[in-house]
């Protein structure tokens, strides 16, 4: 029987190292997202101090792994074989949830997580032995630590609008003393803040977040009781290093501060998050070595043993921080993360990532309606003083820079690395295991409102996709609770054999999310996206939108030919990806549209003619977009919807029309690639028309067809009209482009 646990402990060994994979990914964006969105630095030197500071946090999270041995339940109420089996099924859970969201996109809390997951697996197991005993449901409470496990809980809560609300004051009182021009200061203000932004960083870090190690005794009798002399003489100092930094040795104090800072947030987060990753198999270890030890039966082994205070062996901690660096530099799942957080806190136009729904846009209504009362209560003159301090310098930069902008400035950058830093280590000192997710991204979006990173334009959307994120770390609360306790319920009934099914699903769900990610990142890479015009020149646009129009025209053939063989032979998985892939390429028509306004804004005096080409151009590429979407979409409806499939006849008039059209589509691609428009394009109008009286024909055969047959169905008639209509219609919008082109050719050879 030993050897199944030893087995366990193998599992868990293998699960926390797949674990510390998967929770690094998701973590990421917690230390990564402010240097990253600053641009302040390179991404190379950004990710050797990330790395340099989370190999030195893991060393000094010795302390915080006592949470997941008696933070959350009563280890001495539990036997050695119950409470490995609440580790095994936290540790399979917390796999598999966290790969989810990473798979997502989605930035998740891994401490909310463990939190959940070790409470599920508790209670479950404690209604076992209380249902055995023939007791009664409060007896649950026994199990449970209700006091800590509740501490844990209302601060990671109580984190999120603290969070936020620090964030946001920190940032709004920076901006009104250093405003957007910044740079422009006298050096003594840049380096009063780096002072006192050093000071806060370096004492939360090295001072409290070592109160949380082991290694705080050493220095306790030294800084015991001094606090306010520590912080003053720190400021000090910090801002003296500073003002010699700007003066004498020409650096740039915001960029020393986002570079400690990086290294200070990815200290911390290492502190307080590896038990995330590892406080559960180390937990089991222990738990295993004490029991072997015992010779007691593991049924009988009371593990009272977890109460007490066990150093964490210094090993395992190098050996966890190493696989997390390693991690960090290889994960293409943490990029992803990433993305999401700078979006959703840029100061630029982006692409937003989340629609608006009904309470994003009441809580922007609200928002601006205490703006509106707040500006009646403030005299104008404060008002014109603080509006000076927000207004942002223009920058001169050419339509090749555009897309090289930071997504915010380096004093916000600072604010985020020194606000989070502090809020964490205080509770690492506190041995509280909050959540860096929570923090960093609530500091983040906090910072982005008090900077005006959410004007109208952005606001609803921006909202959105926060509380999106939020209410995906409550989902993740709910989900992690029913599942580790269910996960825990299924492993004590079918002992070993489910064990072994358990994990060979885990592997599978893994290996197959892995597969998928990359499938789905080398399809990104090849599949021909549509790009924004950059040039000023009409001969530039010509240039750079011929090549949009030829991959839309691809990308259109692809998908009306996977519709048509999808819907004559019922396909509706074929259905759904034409359907998936129609809605990317409107997304992608739908983001040249409102590049416009910026294309406009950007163009020459001398080249104002290309607006108007360029508007024309986008508005038939809608058009074609817009008439595929609607063949894909019917499709799709009328075969998930089980109505009856196409005729004989229509199915032979379909095919040999999408031959025909396939032809259509690969000649004026092969027009745009050459640039042969004067050449090709009259021939190719020319002969379009053939197509279109055979589309004519059709319909009229399909009129002819309804009114002589009673057997014809309804549904299948309707279908059949749309697609011809909408083919119609899509011939017509090619040609148009077509003629376009052609008309501009003429001119310019004129």
């Amino acid at each position: 029987m030993e050897n199944i646990y030893f087995l366990m402990i193998m599992a868990l060994i293998v699960l926390a190292i797949a674990d510390l994979v998967v929770g690094v990914s998701n973590d990421a964006v917690n230390f990564l997202n402010s240097a990253l969105g600053s641009k302040a630095v390179s991404f190379k030197t950004i990710m050797i101090v990330a790395s340099l500071g989370i190999a030195f946090g893991a060393i000094f999270s010795s302390g915080m792994m006592e949470v997941a041995r008696k933070g959350i339940f009563v280890p001495g109420e539990f036997y050695f074989n119950e409470i490995m089996i609440v580790f095994l099924a936290v540790m399979i859970t917390d796999i598999l949830l966290l790969d989810f969201f990473n798979t997502l996109g989605m930035p998740t809390s891994t401490t909310v997580s463990i939190v959940f997951e070790l409470l599920g697996a508790a209670v479950a197991m404690a209604l076992i032995k209380i249902g055995a005993d023939n007791g009664s449901f409060s007896d649950v409470v026994k199990y449970i630590n209700t006091e800590k496990a509740t501490e844990i809980i209302i601060g990671i809560l109580l984190s999120v609008i603290v969070a936020f609300s620090v964030g946001a004051i920190v940032q709004y009182v920076s901006r009104v003393l250093l405003s957007f021009d910044f740079e422009k200061k006298a050096k003594w203000v840049g380096a009063v803040f780096g002072g006192f932004a050093l000071a806060a960083i370096t004492y939360f870090i090295f001072i409290k977040g070592l109160k949380g190690t082991d290694y705080y005794a050493n220095i306790k009798p030294l800084i015991e009781g001094k606090t306010m002399m520590i912080i003053a003489v720190s400021f000090v100092v910090w801002s003296l290093l500073s003002y010699l930094a700007v003066v004498v040795f020409k650096l740039n104090i915001y960029k020393v501060i986002i570079i400690i800072g990086t290294f200070a947030l990815a200290l911390a987060f290492a502190g307080n998050d590896l038990v995330n990753f590892i406080g559960v198999p180390i937990a089991a270890w222990q738990s295993y070595e004490a029991w072997s030890a015992s010779g007691i039966p593991a049924t009988e082994f009371r593990m009272d043993v977890l109460s007490k205070k066990v150093p964490t062996p210094t090993l395992f901690l190098v050996a966890a921080g190493l696989i997390m660096v390693l991690t960090l530099w290889l994960s293409s799942k943490a990029k992803n993360v990433v993305k999401t957080s700078i979006d959703l806190s840029s100061q630029e136009d982006t692409k937003e990532r989340f629609e608006p729904h009904f309470l994003s846009r009441n809580l922007v209504k609200m928002t601006m309606m205490i703006s509106d009362y707040t500006a009646i209560v403030v005299p104008d003159k404060l008002q014109q003083k603080i509006e000076r301090q927000f207004k942002k310098p223009v920058i001169k930069l050419s339509k090749t820079k555009k897309h090289e902008l930071p997504a915010f400035d380096m004093v916000r950058a600072a604010v985020n690395l020194m606000v989070a830093s502090v809020l964490i280590s205080i509770a690492t000192s506190m041995k509280l295991p909050l959540s860096t997710t929570y923090v960093t991204f609530m500091v983040a979006m906090g910072t982005s409102l008090a900077d005006r990173a959410w004007g109208s334009e952005s606001a609803v959307y921006r909202v959105a996709g926060v509380l999106n994120v939020i209410g995906g770390w409550f989902f993740t609360a709910i989900v992690a609770f029913i599942a580790a306790g269910t996960v825990a319920y299924l492993i004590h009934l079918g002992g070993a054999s489910m064990i072994a099914v358990l994990l060979l699903l885990a592997v599978l769900l893994i290996s197959r999310n892995y597969i998928k990610h990359s499938k789905k990142s080398k399809e990104a890479k090849v599949e021909d996206s549509l790009n924004k015009a950059e040039s000023g020149s009409i001969h530039g646009v010509i240039e750079e939108s011929a090549d949009n129009i030829s991959k839309a025209l691809k990308r259109v053939g692809k998908i009306n030919a996977q519709t048509i063989k999808g819907l004559i032979n019922q396909d509706l998985n074929k259905l759904s990806k034409a359907k998936q892939s129609v809605v990317k390429l409107e997304s992608e028509v739908e983001d040249l549209q409102n590049d416009i306004f910026y294309f406009i804004k950007d163009l020459d005096d001398s080249y104002l003619g290309a607006s108007k080409f360029y508007i024309d151009v986008i508005g038939s590429l809608q058009d074609v977009a817009q008439s595929s979407s609607l063949i894909a979409k019917v499709s799709h409806k009328h075969v998930n919807n089980q109505h009856k499939k196409l005729k004989k006849r229509q199915t032979e008039e379909l095919l040999e029309i999408n031959d025909k059209l396939l032809i259509l589509f690969s000649n004026i691609s092969d027009v745009f690639d050459s640039r042969s428009f004067d050449k090709i394009v009259p021939d190719i109008i020319h002969s379009k028309q053939t197509l279109l009286e055979e589309v004519k024909a059709s319909i009229q055969q399909q009129v002819e067809r309804t009114r002589e047959s009673d057997s014809t169905s309804p549904k299948n008639t309707t279908l059949y009209f749309i697609i011809l209509l909408e083919t119609k219609d899509l011939i017509l919008a090619c040609i148009n482009i077509l003629n376009l082109y052609y008309e501009e050719h003429d001119k310019k050879e004129i």
